[in-house]
């Protein structure tokens, strides 16, 4: 895929992109919540694979390499260094893979927010600007169609991050994650560093992750109107509010047993997780603003990601099981299911 061809199709449509890969593993057992280290990439590349494949089917255009938290200071905690490049380059030969299965699908690398920058330390800002280079330029070997760097609570990382990938000649999608102070980390506005973001060349700008629908939305609406470029949208699927709106406010008063690092982030927000059909409406608002770079963070499924196709018109490979409640039992319509049965419903 060339660059040119990235932006036409945003051009003439809506690109979809799965994320949520470090919740969606963590759920099937193939790494450790807290770490949140993509080690799948190295100890279970087919379970990494299928993941890649079931979001494929559910209609995501970008399959993006798993390699978010994948930089180097990610690895010296752990202690486990020796161990980045191999790591990033099977993600992004698993990714590549993947995408050239299904002709016309694009290949993303990833970089993201790498937790040590620091506004009054250029020598952090220095380490972080060398784990992009390395990355992105990983990712341009093994092949990527477009760099996207994402997840980013401080507006001058975003900036590094975006300079790096632009460096590539590839197309970068940058997107935005402000926690619940309403601004970057570093005192700048969130729609300031959008427009910042687009006259240094970004092809999307917009948000993912810490937020959901609710919350997200508000900030989307002034996005869209204060920009030129293509808009990007990726919340969270979880029950966000004004009062708590990220995924680290949620509470859940009604938990029997609370978790035991006292929030319902990152291992017991099911309870607050939000419905298909709330996905969908969210994906139909963002669609009906001109936001064209759609898809789903942490807590994302492939159902989530059909979902979100289906909303903007697509039919996918996946849809070939969407729900058909005409031949259920308790709503159904067929002539087959006896009268009796049906009638049970209004009393079960």
């Amino acid at each position: 895929m060339t660059s040119t061809t990235f932006t036409e199709r945003l051009d003439q449509g809506t690109v979809l992109c799965a994320e949520g890969f470090l919740f969606e593993l963590e759920r099937r057992g193939y790494l450790s919540a807290g770490e949140f280290v993509p080690e799948v990439a190295l100890e279970h590349p087919d379970a990494l694979r299928q993941l890649h494949l079931d979001f494929q089917r559910a209609g995501s255009d970008v399959v993006e390499g798993f390699t978010y938290n994948g930089h180097r200071e990610k690895m010296r905690v752990i202690g486990k260094e020796d161990l980045l490049e191999p790591l990033n380059r099977s993600a992004l030969q698993i990714a590549r893979e993947v995408a050239d299965r299904r002709p016309g699908d694009l290949m993303a690398g990833n970089i993201s927010n790498s937790n040590i920058w620091d506004p009054a330390d250029t020598a952090r800002q220095g380490e972080v600007r060398a784990m992009f280079e390395e990355m992105v330029g990983w990712a341009v070997e093994e092949g990527a169609d477009l760099i996207v760097g994402e997840t980013f609570y401080y507006a001058g990382e975003a900036l590094a991050a975006l300079e790096v990938a632009k460096a590539s000649g590839l197309p970068v999608v940058i997107t935005l994650a402000p926690m619940a102070f309403e601004e970057m980390a570093d005192q700048v506005g969130i729609v300031e560093t959008c427009q910042r973001l687009e006259q240094a060349g970004a092809d999307v700008v917009g948000m993912n992750c810490f937020r959901g629908p609710s919350t997200m939305l508000p900030w989307l609406r002034q996005i869209r109107e204060a920009v030129s470029c293509h808009v990007g949208a990726l919340p969270i699927p979880y029950r966000t509010t004004d009062e708590e709106p990220t995924f680290f406010n949620l509470g859940d008063e009604r938990a029997v047993v609370p978790s035991p690092h006292g929030r319902t982030f990152p291992t017991a927000l099911d309870p607050l997780a939000c419905n298909r059909y709330e996905i969908g409406a969210f994906a139909r608002e963002a669609h009906a603003l001109g936001i064209t770079y759609l898809g789903v963070c942490c807590g994302a499924s492939p159902m989530l990601v059909r979902e979100v196709a289906e909303a903007v018109g697509r039919t996918t490979e996946a849809s070939r099981y969407s729900e058909r409640m005409q031949n259920h039992f308790m709503y159904g319509s067929s002539t087959r299911l006896p009268e009796h049965i049906v009638a049970l419903g209004d009393r079960a």
